[in-house]
């Protein structure tokens, strides 16, 4: 029997290592399989692409807003794996009628490597899970090196549009933009707060706007419409899943990050 307490503070109590696993989260199930989990992921959401194989040997459940609660309970799983912000507080609680459901909340890289750590704990995968936390910290301190000598310029980062959004504070976009000496904009507005293009320069004049691939899809007359409010600001698409996906996707996002910086120098 093991006791372990998620990140939101609930405490969890299991006979034996869980073997049937449901994910909610598409970095989660990425970590997953990272660790060697492939085998035991039985339920996935249609979100999680990576990797794309998984979409066509596992169960897909729904969305992260929205489940099947009848084909999770009929994959019989061992626990499910849910985080805060991509999965709202009644799907968790009406999942908890079918089995333990760990809640991840990450917004530091700290809460990252934790998350890492606590799976390995969760599956028998400490080795694996360690390994995973190492190429972090190595990948993190090789790129703070990188980032030292940068000047520190003033980006918007929008995920939506009608309404427009952007990422604001206290979310994990926010902590990656930080690490980037990217000064977000709206970080004094709320974790996502909607945004009038036509007051962008009073709220803070970017020097960069970036386009997320992820959750909406920004194209060209998108750029070209946030470009009528901006004045100097140099417009930049970017790999959403690199700003915003957690777990060990997090390694490759610092390899994306140095090239972020010569595309925009």
């Amino acid at each position: 029997m093991k006791s372990l307490t998620d990140q939101m503070g609930t405490l969890h109590t299991f006979e034996q290592t869980p073997v049937r696993i449901v994910s909610l989260v598409p970095s989660q199930t990425e970590l997953l399989f990272d660790l060697g989990l492939e085998e035991q992921l039985v339920g996935i959401t249609k979100f999680c692409i990576h990797p794309y194989h998984l979409k066509s040997t596992k169960k897909i459940i729904g969305g992260t807003k929205k489940v099947h609660y009848e084909k999770i309970r009929l994959l019989a799983p061992d626990i499910i794996i849910a985080n805060k912000e991509e999965n709202t507080a009644e799907i968790v609680a009406e999942l908890s009628k079918i089995c333990p459901v760990w809640v991840t909340n990450i917004i530091t890289i700290e809460d990252n490597l934790q998350m890492i750590a606590d799976f390995g704990q969760l599956f028998n995968k400490r080795t694996d899970a360690q390994k995973w936390i190492d190429k972090t910290r190595y990948a993190y301190e090789d790129f703070k090196r990188f980032i030292a000598d940068k000047p520190e310029k003033k980006a918007a980062y929008f995920i939506w549009r009608d309404p427009y959004m952007a990422a604001g504070s206290d979310n994990f976009i926010n902590e990656l933009l930080k690490l980037n000496h990217f000064k977000n904009i709206y970080d004094t507005k709320g974790r996502y707060p909607e945004v009038e293009l036509k007051k962008i320069r009073l709220e803070g004049d970017p020097d960069l706007v970036f386009l997320s691939s992820e959750p909406y899809p920004f194209k060209d007359e998108h750029a070209f419409e946030i470009g009528r409010f901006t004045h100097h600001a140099k417009t930049v698409f970017v790999d959403g899943e690199m700003f915003s996906w957690y777990g060990s996707r997090l390694v490759k996002a610092f390899d994306y990050f140095k090239q972020l910086h010569q595309r925009i120098t």
